[in-house]
């Protein structure tokens, strides 16, 4: 049996932390056209609000996107 080696967690971390951060800045992109004159950063912001974590972001974000896709959907 072949044994795979699994990447250092570090990579791992920064490989996952790329792709929330990627999530986060397509969500702030679809809100820049919503809004053209409010710079990205500001955006990002508002969409971190108080959390500091891309992880809670994230997470936030996809919560809401289920909630209003089944409150459309009922």
């Amino acid at each position: 049996m072949l044994k795979t080696k699994t990447p250092p967690l570090e990579d791992r971390i920064t490989s996952f932390r790329a792709d929330l951060d990627r999530f986060i800045d397509e969500r702030v992109a679809e809100l820049k056209k919503q809004c053209p004159g409010v710079p990205e950063g500001v955006l990002r912001m508002g969409l971190m609000g108080k959390s500091g974590c891309e992880c809670r972001t994230v997470l936030a974000i996809k919560t809401k996107d289920a909630q209003e896709a089944a409150n459309g959907a009922a």
